[in-house]
């Protein structure tokens, strides 16, 4: 299973999404303290971290987040935590994180399933430009 320096945390995404994609850009874009590194659903190495946490790739219509201490963080929870290590004002969206998680992930659920009608899908994942390719895990 991947090793994540302790400062590190893995944002593990469906490569295949535009929404997805867009999302991954906008981390980055907001990552100034170098935060994150990315890898998709669908890379090698996703697989023993979704084999590990027994995911179900075919149900999760989610984006994941690992930790350093090989903690494990789905749908609006992941969002929230990641926006937590993002620049401010984007940072203070963690502050919905007190609402209680079935609620926020009713919200959430409908955006993911409703995701590829929205905005699309991808024929194959992105593929990161040579500045950010050692952002992206394969």
């Amino acid at each position: 299973m991947t090793t994540l320096n302790a400062n590190q945390k893995l944002v593990l995404f469906d490569g295949v999404c535009n929404l997805c994609d867009s999302s991954v850009q906008f981390i980055i874009k907001h990552d100034k303290k170098n935060v994150f590194l990315f890898t998709t659903l669908q890379g090698e190495t996703a697989k023993p971290i979704i084999s590990s946490f027994k995911i179900d790739t075919e149900k999760t219509d989610s984006i994941l987040l690992f930790t350093p201490k090989r903690r494990l963080y789905t749908k609006s929870t992941a969002a929230l935590r990641i926006a937590a290590q993002l620049q401010f004002p984007i940072n203070l969206l963690s502050v919905f994180l007190i609402i209680p998680k079935f609620i926020r992930d009713y919200v959430y659920d409908f955006i993911a399933k409703n995701r590829y009608r929205w905005y699309g899908k991808k024929e194959a994942c992105m593929i990161p430009t040579k500045a950010l390719k050692v952002k992206f895990l394969t």
